[in-house]
């Protein structure tokens, strides 16, 4: 199933988002922060907003940033993993309409000897098998 995510079909799209953490194993991460960049992908059936066009209709792009603001700037977390996860399971804990969520987080300030973008995770959760019922 997560090979070709194109079959799960529409999907809201957050690209860029860029808050400061103080996520990381080293103490300076901890201490300083640094800038994380986000990205979300959350799969939800968009026919009926498209159709209606009301706003009660979908999941409102703002609510998704708020949930990955307030974790990206909350409390520290040692793993990307453990960000990743909180992102993803607190969208699908909110907003029951969605079925999955990708979430990726990376860590554009890196201390490896090259160019980058970024180095990060990148995970995807599914309402039927990775939220318990």
């Amino acid at each position: 199933m997560a090979s070709d995510l194109s079959k799960l079909g529409d999907k809201l799209v957050l690209r860029g988002l860029m808050f400061h953490g103080y996520h990381g194993v080293k103490q300076e991460e901890k201490k300083l922060g640094q800038k994380f960049l986000i990205d979300v992908d959350a799969w939800m059936d968009l026919r009926k907003p498209g159709h209606t066009d009301n706003m009660a209709d979908t999941v409102s792009y703002t609510s998704i940033y708020r949930i990955v603001k307030t974790i990206v700037e909350g409390p520290s977390q040692n793993l990307l993993e453990s960000v990743a996860q909180l992102i993803a399971t607190t969208t699908l804990n909110n907003h029951s309409e969605i079925s999955a969520v990708r979430v990726v987080v990376g860590k554009p300030h890196v201390a490896v000897p090259g160019p980058l973008d970024y180095l990060g995770v990148e995970i995807i959760r599914y309402r039927s098998t990775d939220m318990p019922v």
